[in-house]
């Protein structure tokens, strides 16, 4: 098989990152993936640096050796706390993550240069997202937000109605119910699984402020790697065969809630079990 020919490796610790596998699908309908979600130690947004680290270069070694051409962190947690150590211990390969494609995005779509930023703990505490938008834009005034309930509601499904809007309302009123000439215009989504909790968002935050979702420009930025390293598939793969589906623990409860972040209907049959080794 051509190098090319080979599957994208895509991985999160749970089904959130099936939102950035479907803008690389949209974008790129031509490649082959294998996801791998790491449900057994999900949420990694709670968890040490030392921890991630290492929960990240296990889940890579396990889409290592399906022989993936290359591999995109679709975690916000991951990317901010791992992504350093992903490209020095797999170089060659190339390492994808959705921080700064997602930090670019938000200084592009921001007028006035106040960008706020919702991600988990470990991403807020780590400072990724205020260092990336700094790196993009200098003058930039970023305000972050910890928002660990929104992973728990997403990943049970829960992605709309009055028990999210009261979570959302707790965590942003502070940041969006202030006079406009302070109020941020733009919100960056810091974790890949509060996209389907868009319109929850869209509700608390009001109409007038642009919501930056990092899959969409973490797609751009993978279609330029691919063609940048010559690695971009030239065959169109058979429907049936363009994806496949790994979990560390949940089949049932993967397949059943990742098909809202996929947009496809899933059964647990789609849904491979693996061991990291741990």
């Amino acid at each position: 098989m051509n190098k090319s020919d080979r599957a994208i490796g895509v991985f999160d610790s749970g089904v959130g990152g099936l939102t950035v596998l479907r803008a690389l699908r949209a974008r790129l309908p031509d490649e082959l993936f294998v996801y791998l979600g790491d449900t057994a130690r999900l949420p990694y947004g709670t968890k040490s640096r030392e921890s991630i680290e290492r929960y990240a270069l296990q889940a890579a070694s396990l889409l290592i050796k399906q022989e993936v051409k290359c591999l995109v962190v679709a975690c916000n947690t991951a990317s901010a706390m791992a992504l350093d150590v992903l490209r020095r211990e797999l170089a060659p390969l190339p390492v994808i993550g959705v921080v700064e494609p997602g930090a670019e995005a938000g200084c592009r779509a921001s007028r006035s240069g106040r960008i706020a930023v919702i991600a988990t703990d470990s991403t807020v505490r780590g400072g990724a997202y205020e260092a990336a938008i700094s790196r993009q834009c200098a003058t930039a005034q970023v305000t972050a937000r910890a928002c660990p309930l929104f992973v728990a509601l997403a990943e049970e499904g829960l992605i709309a109605g009055p028990i999210v809007e009261a979570i959302a309302h707790r965590y942003l009123d502070d940041i969006f119910a202030i006079p406009e000439a302070q109020r941020p215009d733009t919100l960056v989504l810091g974790c890949t699984h509060f996209p389907v909790l868009i319109d929850p968002l869209r509700k608390v935050v009001g109409d007038q402020v642009v919501i930056v979702d990092s899959a969409l420009t973490a797609a751009v930025a993978l279609e330029q790697e691919l063609a940048r390293t010559g690695l971009r598939r030239a065959a169109v793969p058979s429907k049936a065969a363009w994806l496949r589906l790994l979990a560390t623990d949940g089949r049932e409860r993967f397949a059943r809630v990742g098909g809202i972040f996929l947009g496809a209907t899933l059964s647990a049959e789609d849904v491979e079990l693996v061991d990291l080794g741990v």
